[in-house]
């Protein structure tokens, strides 16, 4: 199964794509990988932040296939420890699904739409990170899941 990481908009910050792009490399080693960076919403200050989500799920949408298994990655999702991710990876990678897709939303959050696609939504912390950061986290999360899954020495427990 493809994994994919799919965000809205770009990275403003260099050391956030540089991370990115390292974590990108070492994921690739392990499983097929790709990200998607989807276009900004455009005048984003002119619209209300429901208007923003609204646009945003109509791009999201459109880039999903019928057999994506959709994960959000959303605060208000269900935390796992690195390990119990990696058992549900496991085990999500072994359904019928071509592309398991992990979604970044913007700093606005999902439209209900979006929400109501997801087949899983995942926290990774009841902290709340921007959703610029959330890229560098998680892909440093998914390296190290993937780490587990292989049985390589990078997690230490």
């Amino acid at each position: 199964m493809k994994l994919v990481l799919l965000m809205t908009g770009k990275s403003d910050e260099a050391w956030i794509r540089d991370g990115v792009a390292e974590y990108e490399k070492r994921i690739s080693r392990y499983n097929r990988f790709e990200i998607i960076i989807l276009p900004d919403v455009k005048n984003p200050g002119n619209r209300s932040s429901a208007k923003v989500k609204e646009k945003e799920a109509e791009k999201i949408l459109q880039a999903l296939k019928a057999d994506d298994y959709v994960v959000l990655l959303d605060e208000r999702g269900k935390s796992y420890s690195t390990v119990e991710l990696a058992s549900f990876m496991r085990n999500t990678m072994l359904l019928a699904k071509k592309r398991l897709i992990f979604i970044i939303g913007g700093p606005w959050g999902f439209h209900e739409s979006v929400s109501i696609r997801a087949d899983h939504v995942l926290s990774l912390s009841k902290l709340t990170f921007s959703h610029q950061v959330v890229r560098l986290l998680f892909t440093e999360q998914l390296y190290r899941v993937l780490t587990v899954i292989a049985g390589d020495p990078y997690h230490h427990e």
